[in-house]
């Protein structure tokens, strides 16, 4: 059965860490003081070593501006990928309400609609109703 992790607040973790930092009792002793398991504490310590600077890791906000660079770099690559495919697409000189099947593409090699709208200066909206009605009544009364 899985177990749900306890949250403590940061100033509980910070006062257990210090109080272990001072060495005056074994780390079994102290956790057990606080109520928490030896294994959290040594955990506890490890983060607290990285984020002073004694222990060589990756801090918890270069780990959050990682991940932020990541999710940007996610979309950057989408947006690149829509600009060529966009540029190959449209070099083929066709009508304008045939723009819509190139996001249709790119929505089913899993590209957002709304990044590929965005990109190309789209209107979702027309994107989307043009899906729920490909031809217009003025298409049919052209035909």
């Amino acid at each position: 059965m899985l177990t749900m992790k306890k949250l403590y607040p940061k100033e509980f973790r910070d006062d257990v860490v210090a109080v272990a930092r001072l060495g005056q009792a074994p780390i079994t002793q102290i956790a057990k003081d606080f109520g928490i398991s030896e294994q959290t504490l040594r955990n506890w310590l490890k983060k607290a070593d990285v984020e002073d600077g004694i222990r060589p890791g990756m801090k918890q906000a270069d780990s959050v501006a990682m991940r932020e660079l990541r999710k940007r770099n996610r979309v950057l690559e989408q947006e690149n990928e829509i600009l060529r495919r966009a540029a190959a697409y449209f070099a083929k000189q066709l009508p304008p309400k045939m723009k819509y099947p190139l996001v249709r593409e790119l929505a089913e090699d899993a590209i957002p609609v709304s990044v590929t709208c965005r990109v190309l200066d789209f209107s979702s909206q027309g994107y989307f109703k043009w899906l729920r009605e490909p031809l217009s009544a003025r298409d049919y009364e052209n035909a």
